[in-house]
């Protein structure tokens, strides 16, 4: 019964620890950086108006009615 409680705490210690331990050991240099990117903020205007169009297009589908005649008598 002892051993187990000593398993047991020893796991959570060891749990508790790893990020901290890992924190410390992560220790890097950033890259130097050349140019830039040629494509900075321009995605985002790009993804609004895709969303505005999907949104203009459920609503066009959605008022459409639905108010055809059948094709058969």
């Amino acid at each position: 019964m002892k051993i187990r409680n000593l398993v047991v705490a020893t796991a959570a210690i060891s749990l508790a620890a790893a990020p901290a331990v890992a924190e410390a050991t992560a220790d890097r240099a950033t890259a130097p950086v050349e140019g830039q990117s040629e494509l900075e903020g321009g995605s985002g205007l790009i993804i609004a108006l895709l969303a505005a169009a999907a949104i203009i297009a459920g609503i066009v589908i959605a008022a459409d009615g639905g108010d055809d005649e059948p094709l058969s008598a």
